[in-house]
């Protein structure tokens, strides 16, 4: 069955002093969930499990990344999560440490339901 993307929405996170990349990727799908609303579930009557969620993080170190605990944070849907190269890492040189800034782009599909609905 075909797709349609239905939502795009994206967010930054960050962390500032753990150096922890997963942190900062959860931070970012957080912010990014905090931009959307979806409301067509209960206007459509549509089971949120037929939702497919591709998310990309986006960090210098995409192997440091456990997509599987960003996947876990979303709260709908089937999540598929990789981590690619990308976000920003902020040296500091004076305290020795990494700051750590991820990006994250979800993207929503439903199946295509076109022709089963007609305004009225």
């Amino acid at each position: 069955m075909t797709e349609k993307r239905i939502i795009l929405e994206m967010g930054t996170g960050n962390d500032l002093y753990g150096q922890d990349y997963t942190k900062a990727a959860r931070r970012a799908v957080q912010d990014a969930l905090h931009h959307s609303s979806i409301t067509l579930f209960s206007k459509l009557a549509v089971d949120h499990t037929e939702m497919r969620v591709s998310v990309t993080i986006g960090v210098q170190n995409p192997d440091k990344v456990d997509c599987d605990l960003v996947a876990a944070d979303l709260p709908r849907g089937r999540a598929e999560v990789r981590a690619v190269k990308g976000g920003l890492d902020i040296d500091d040189t004076e305290a020795g440490t990494r700051h750590v800034v991820a990006t994250a782009a979800i993207e929503a599909f439903l199946p295509d339901l076109s022709g089963q609905y007609k305004l009225s």
